[in-house]
């Protein structure tokens, strides 16, 4: 269990936390590239870690990001006009660009002093993925030598072979990542009915086989290799014929996982968590497939929900969330599958949310099979720690070691994790290595 003053450290992330400011080292999602494809378009407003900012695109099809507050009267700039490259205050009519520069001050004599000092604050901001992308640690005329995002491997691949969406979670960041990174709870959480005989699970991404050796060993074995984005970590289960399933999931700092079903060939599955504040998140997911585009079959069956992919509305809102009891069924809870509530992210959601907005760790009893939140919890405070002795992130630095993978192998009684993971992914850590 952790102290009250480590769980403050672990869940707190506004700019004045430790874990706020090691956040704010790293690229954050801040929209989809879907919210912002018209240029002109009406502004977004963005949340992310109790800060508020507008993301627009302007006329030339360039982003922004920057502050929600006009510096003239505190207007908010969400009710702007979005307007010939820049974003105009409905108030007075002051105007900026993407850079936060003033374009129009119409209320301000010429040659006055506010023509060379007013500022709006703008902040780095990229397109990778799908995704929007903004670095809040700094502003643009602070930055400097940034690296690109983190290059994750459905980021490099063309649209056709991805599916990128989000939703809101109503509660902390960090027990939402660390019901990810618990993959024994799939022995339950996600199982049919005990009275059911078959394994089948239509929104789960894995077959009946994989499935019944998932509900019978309910101990998997874990291990964990650490590699420069954070770490991968590993459980196995009794399989067929003598052998070892095994199911890997990777962690990168500070809030990215993938998840640990997918055999080769099959789709791979990760997310983001971005704090919106310390009682709310969003979680952006996506499918991707290095071999193949994705079938319009499967782009309707995400959008309905599958897997870690929830269904959501127009909004990202998930159709089944805390406000309607994840429309619990008892009927199906008895007769059908394990919750009583469908699809795999509501019923992940179901749990996380039910331990609190933000959860108390004083009062946990952690078992063998949560050496991945330990782990998890060590590497995010720890770099937190870091932060406020001035030691920045290694990994905020290299992109590219974020191009990782994670899925199932089967493998003979006996077999090390590492020699598991050299197997399925030609590297120890999952690394995606580029082919010459």
């Amino acid at each position: 269990m952790l102290s009250a003053a480590d769980n403050d450290l672990l869940t707190r992330t506004g700019i004045d936390t430790p874990m706020g400011q090691f956040f704010r080292q790293f690229w954050q999602p801040i929209a989809l590239s879907e919210e912002l494809m018209q240029k002109d378009g009406s502004p977004l407003c963005v949340k992310i870690m109790g800060e508020e900012f507008i993301a627009f695109r302007n006329t030339q099809g360039e982003l922004g990001l920057v502050d929600s507050k006009c510096p003239h009267r505190g207007a908010n700039l969400f009710y702007g006009r979005n307007e010939e490259c820049g974003i105009r205050c409905v108030f007075h009519g002051w105007k900026f660009d993407i850079d936060g520069m003033p374009m129009e001050l119409p209320n301000v004599p010429t040659g006055a002093q506010y023509h060379e000092t007013i500022r709006l604050r703008s902040f780095p901001v990229a397109e990778f993925g799908g995704i929007i992308w903004g670095y809040i640690g700094a502003t643009k005329s602070e930055a400097k030598n940034l690296a690109p995002p983190p290059m994750l491997e459905m980021g490099l691949l063309p649209e056709s072979h991805r599916y990128v969406t989000k939703k809101l979670q109503e509660c902390n960041w960090a027990q939402s990542i660390e019901g990810a990174l618990d993959t024994s709870h799939f022995s339950f959480l996600h199982m049919p009915a005990p009275t059911v005989p078959s394994n089948q699970n239509a929104d789960a991404p894995a077959d009946e086989k994989r499935l019944k050796w998932i509900r019978e060993d309910t101990l998997p074995q874990f291990s964990i290799i650490e590699h420069e984005a954070g770490f991968v970590v590993g459980g196995s289960r009794m399989a067929d014929e003598g052998k070892r399933y095994w199911r890997a999931a990777q962690f990168a700092l500070p809030s990215h996982s993938t998840t640990p079903s997918t055999l080769p060939g099959e789709t791979y599955f990760g997310y983001t968590w971005v704090p919106i504040n310390d009682e709310s998140c969003w979680i952006y997911t996506y499918a991707w497939n290095p071999e193949r585009p994705l079938t319009e079959e499967e782009v309707s069956k995400f959008k309905g929900g599958h897997g870690v992919i929830a269904e959501v509305d127009e909004h990202y809102i998930p159709i089944r969330n805390r406000s309607n009891n994840y429309l619990i069924d008892r009927e199906m809870q008895k007769h059908i599958n394990y919750t009583g509530v469908r699809g795999v992210a509501e019923q992940d959601a179901m749990i996380q949310d039910s331990q609190g907005r933000i959860a108390d760790r004083t009062t946990e009893h952690l078992c063998a099979s949560d050496i991945a939140i330990v782990q998890f919890r060590r590497k995010v405070m720890e770099g937190a720690r870091a932060v406020t002795q001035g030691v920045k992130p290694l990994s905020a630095l290299k992109p590219s070691t974020y191009t990782l993978r994670s899925g199932s192998y089967i493998a003979d009684e006996g077999v090390e994790f590492e020699q598991v993971m050299l197997a399925r992914f030609g590297t120890r850590s999952g690394l995606v290595v580029a082919k010459k």
